[in-house]
């Protein structure tokens, strides 16, 4: 799930609000103490994070918001008691980045697995020559699916997160496997297929040069721009083509956003775009690819609804681990504040794994416990999430920190 925040120099380590007494600058580039540290501020790291590493140890990494921050003097205050409180809220705070860290490690097993229940299914049907059953899952709610992740992997190498990396490049493998599939027992069209496939290699062939900086600038930022028409291009063809045949079948919204997004990335190369504008161009492909990925839901949900007899060929399990694997990045982009990744994590858990799981139970094809069971797990981790960061940032309830998310600091 999901959706710029341009981070292209050295990996800073998230940290904690200063104590008073103190004054730094987060610059992305690296980061830069002004006077003495707290005792629980970290320095930047100077090297990237190993992909390993991030992987099996789950090591926070993520990005700085380009601002000076500055406390009052504390000599009024009692030094004892504040330098206390100070250390315990530094404590807590670097738990919990450490914990969400973690997590968002942790989600690269479900995602890994997330697809294997469809896949093994798929297989079953292709063997059996039960071909129709593939029609359960739509080849077009798997392909916006697929760009998103792809898109989404390009956001999170800028960022530096390398764990919400890996969860994205799993998740175009394993979709991929799912679409060769269709394409085998003749679900998707084969030209369709092969332009897919073209994308796919080319863009992890460039996210993976890109996270190693062994890939030219120009030749990333014409791969941006790419993205940016293509996303927008695709995404409103996509939801026109979803609803066919219950409107014409026309390729007039994908042409009209081609032409405009193109126009609007030329002017962008040329600097015809105010600063706003150009901010927002910047931004828009993230948020793109986060839409496509939110609408493979909604396609699955759609078609679940026009073809009730084939929602037995959607596995139970891969829904389940979609929720899973979601939920497990939903800390992490709270804690960084990332609205843009919190809404694609959250819509991913919501209307992919535990709407279509309702659907499930609603057919009768999956029992009333384990939905009950999936469903009071899931709100049990959504308010644990809400108010361990309310703790850890020593806010006054988990509303606060819903409000940081959505309208900042």
């Amino acid at each position: 799930m999901a959706g710029a925040m341009i981070i292209l120099g050295k990996i800073p380590l998230h940290t904690s609000r200063p104590t008073i007494g103190c004054s730094f600058s987060s610059d992305p580039q690296r980061l830069e103490l002004v006077s003495s540290p707290p005792i629980h501020l970290r320095r930047g790291v100077k090297s990237k994070l190993p992909l390993k590493e991030a992987l099996f140890r789950g090591q926070s990494v993520c990005c700085y918001r380009d601002k000076n921050v500055s406390c009052s003097s504390s000599n009024d205050l009692h030094p004892s008691s504040q330098e206390s409180v100070e250390v315990e809220k530094g404590e807590g705070f670097q738990q919990w980045d450490s914990m969400t860290a973690k997590f968002a490690g942790a989600a690269n097993l479900p995602f890994l697995l997330l697809q294997l229940p469809q896949i093994i299914l798929n297989t079953r049907n292709l063997l059996s020559g039960n071909t129709s059953a593939l029609l359960a899952v739509p080849w077009l709610g798997m392909l916006t699916g697929l760009l998103g992740n792809l898109c989404l992997a390009s956001y999170f190498i800028k960022k530096k997160e390398t764990e919400a990396v890996v969860v994205q490049s799993l998740g175009v493998i394993s979709t991929y496997v799912v679409l060769l599939q269709l394409a085998i027992g003749e679900a998707m069209p084969l030209p369709h297929f092969a332009a897919t496939s073209i994308v796919v290699a080319s863009g992890m062939t460039l996210n993976f040069l890109k996270y190693f900086d062994w890939l030219h600038p120009e030749i990333w930022r014409s791969w941006e721009d790419f993205v940016t028409v293509a996303g927008l291009s695709v995404l409103p063809q996509v939801m026109w083509s979803t609803f066919i045949p219950y409107v014409p079948n026309t390729v007039l919204p994908g042409t009209i956003a081609f032409i405009t997004s193109l126009v609007v990335v030329f002017m962008g190369r040329m600097g015809k775009l105010s600063d706003k504008g150009a901010k927002i161009l910047g931004s828009i492909s993230g948020w793109t690819a986060t839409v496509l990925f939110m609408w493979m839901a909604v396609a699955q949900m759609w078609t679940n609804l026009l073809t009730p007899d084939n929602i037995k060929g959607l596995s139970a399990v891969s829904m389940l681990l979609a929720v899973i694997g979601n939920g497990l990045m939903i800390p992490r982009a709270l804690f960084v504040r990332d609205f843009m990744w919190f809404v694609g994590s959250a819509w991913g858990s919501v209307f992919y794994g535990w709407g279509n799981l309702t659907c499930l139970y609603c057919f009768k094809c999956i029992s009333p416990g384990f939905y009950i069971a999936s469903t009071v797990s899931f709100l049990a981790w959504i308010a644990l999430t809400f108010w361990r960061d309310s703790q850890a940032n020593g806010l006054s309830s988990p509303f606060a920190s819903l409000k940081e998310l959505v309208f900042g600091r």
